[in-house]
């Protein structure tokens, strides 16, 4: 109750509700300061990632570890009270894969060095742990044929520069063909740094066939130390075990799907999303890509619905699948509901890791709109300035959920991510974990999710849109 406030609590509201004037026939100033308050005084931001992280864990498209994550999502949304709660299929995945508790690689010879690595996602593991001397791959098939029997059972190191792709030194097609036809330990590949980044396809692997050598990738120094010890003439042994695990498919996929119904036009909708699935080295949590956007989409939920919030339109809370993939999720639901798309106003994405929402990239037309419906969160959180950014057109490229929605003439916005985060540190490496998030800009993020989904479901109109181009228009 106001009476019961501290003076810095009232000149909060007081603050709030001039700046809500502003924002002519948008939000109820008294629900906008009960949002601000909750969601800067009891976040349950960093609990949820906390849950997501840690309880589950990395959430790579088709495995288990997502399957089970999207049921504790539905649960939480039925808990937080919210409506509609379902899984959406956008498709099928032909086979599933996930990693089990043996992911650890040394050098144990000439000395005892632990190694930093990856295998790729849908590709073959090691049979336990494998201890094999380490060799120089051929790079003729000359040189194939002479050190055949020399290969057999051995980790084929693969020299700088080379990649499962190919790269710079790698050796023809032909001696990568017969190498997957022996029976070595696996091959051995270099970073470019000290990031060692996973990724993987599904593509053309069954249950049945997954045909290939186990492929791992160290950091470039350890790369580098096999390397140089190798050169030295000494005898390298490595110790590696990668438990790589293929379950039956087909595997259907979801996006998970809850809403707070609106109470004047419930057929309009402002979508507040992030991506729920990771990729899954080991190491990482798939935390900053995306299990905090997926925690500020239902940290927002949560804020809107402790508060009372009674939104004239539909907010509706998704948890997009296979966007890692290639923007599966969010391809499909366009698809899905093509009859239904002029009757989205917006649709927000966070999936720029744990730095702040900066604001938002759009049109001049939508600028009035956006700027009211910020300042709520501009007003509460003044050490974390935002912006709305003027483009002559909404960005078409990209590589997230609001890409497809854009494409679609539907607006939608990627938060211009702000912060002493250095996104590219974690992205898809194995430092993607919980720690390395920021609670005061997740806090923020999550109350600004649900100050702009509620003051945009409460505008007097939907966001202007972009007047389609002409037929012929290149790009």
């Amino acid at each position: 109750m106001i009476a019961s406030m501290s003076p810095i609590r009232l000149c909060s509201l007081g603050l709030l509700f001039s700046l809500s004037l502003l924002a002519r026939g948008q939000g109820d100033p008294a629900t906008l300061a009960r949002i601000v308050d909750e969601g800067k005084n009891r976040s349950q931001v960093m609990k949820t990632l906390w849950h997501i992280t840690k309880r589950i864990g990395p959430r790579l498209t088709g495995s288990p570890r997502l399957a089970r994550g999207e049921q504790w999502a539905l649960s939480e949304f039925r808990r937080m009270g919210l409506t509609n709660v379902h899984l959406e299929k956008w498709g099928e995945v032909p086979v599933g894969f996930s990693r089990g508790p043996l992911q650890q690689a040394r050098m144990v010879a000439p000395f005892d060095a632990p190694m930093v690595f990856t295998t790729p996602a849908w590709t073959n593991g090691t049979r336990g742990l494998v201890r094999a001397a380490a060799v120089m791959v051929p790079m003729t098939t000359e040189e194939l044929g002479r050190r055949k029997a020399e290969l057999k059972g051995k980790w084929v190191v693969f020299p700088a520069g080379a990649s499962i792709r190919g790269g710079a030194g790698s050796p023809p097609a032909e001696v990568l063909d017969e190498l997957d036809k022996m029976d070595i330990a696996g091959r051995l590949y270099g970073s470019r740094n000290e990031l060692v980044i996973t990724s993987g396809p599904w593509t053309g692997k069954t249950y049945e066939n997954h045909p290939g050598n186990t492929r791992v990738i160290v950091r470039k120094s350890d790369h580098d130390r096999v390397l140089r010890n190798i050169a030295f003439g000494r005898d390298v042994v490595l110790e590696i075990g990668a438990d790589n695990r293929w379950h039956r498919g087909p595997v259907p996929q979801h996006n998970v799907v809850a809403e707070i119904r609106g109470t004047e036009k419930p057929d309009e909708v402002i979508i507040v999303s992030g991506h729920f699935d990771s990729w899954d080295g080991p190491g990482s949590e798939g935390a900053l890509d995306n299990a905090t956007g997926s925690s500020t989409a239902m940290e927002a939920a949560r804020i809107l619905m402790k508060v009372g919030a009674k939104p004239k339109r539909t907010i509706r809370f998704i948890l997009w699948g296979g966007e890692e993939q290639g923007l599966h999720g969010s391809t499909a639901y366009v698809k899905q509901h093509e009859a239904e798309l002029s009757k989205i106003s917006a649709v927000l994405v966070d999936d720029g890791g744990t730095n702040y929402h900066g604001g938002y990239e759009a049109i001049a037309s939508m600028e009035p709109m956006l700027r009211a419906a910020i300042q709520p969160t501009v007003a509460a959180f003044p050490n974390l300035p935002m912006q709305i950014r003027v483009l002559p057109r909404m960005p078409r490229g990209g590589g997230s959920d609001h890409v497809p929605f854009n494409r679609a003439g539907v607006p939608g916005f990627f938060t211009i991510e702000t912060g002493r985060s250095d996104y590219g540190f974690v992205h898809h490496t194995q430092h993607d974990r919980y720690e390395m998030a920021i609670p005061e800009y997740l806090v923020q993020s999550a109350t600004n999710h649900a100050v702009v989904a509620y003051n945009l479901a409460c505008a007097e109109s939907m966001l202007p849109r972009q007047a389609p181009e002409p037929t012929g228009t290149t790009r």
